[in-house]
């Protein structure tokens, strides 16, 4: 698939299950939502707010459900996880755009295998 593919099917799953604030309803919504809150903070605040109540369990969410073999051989899964572990290196801010426009890809990746919404149970540990 192309970028600008993944871009358009991004924004869909953005401006159709992102809220404005808060956490998904959807877990579609929240992949991207988590994704794009990391980038957010690394290229807008150079990680000063980054904690393991936002940040790491947005990083962990993310882990969790981009590790789908159903979706993604071990190879990507293994990319994936090196991707997210640059990303989670507080003192260390990601300022290029390649890591998270790949992890927002596989989100759309897996968007694509799971298209109907499913349902996110809101993390009540989860602070930002």
């Amino acid at each position: 698939m192309t970028e600008k593919k993944y871009f358009e099917k991004a924004k869909f799953i953005w401006q159709n299950y992102v809220p404005e604030s808060g956490q998904s309803k959807y877990v579609q919504g929240e992949l991207l939502r988590a994704i794009e809150k990391l980038r957010d903070e690394a290229h807008r605040n150079g990680n000063i707010n980054f904690n393991e109540k936002c940040h790491g369990i947005l990083i962990d969410y993310l882990r969790k459900k981009l590790s789908d073999k159903k979706v993604f051989n071990q190879k990507t899964i293994e990319q994936i996880n090196t991707d997210l572990d640059k990303l989670s290196i507080e003192d260390k801010p990601y300022s290029e755009d390649d890591i998270f426009d790949r992890i927002s890809n596989r989100v759309v990746d897996w968007c694509m295998l799971y298209h109907e919404p499913i349902s996110h149970e809101e993390n009540d540990e989860l602070y930002c």
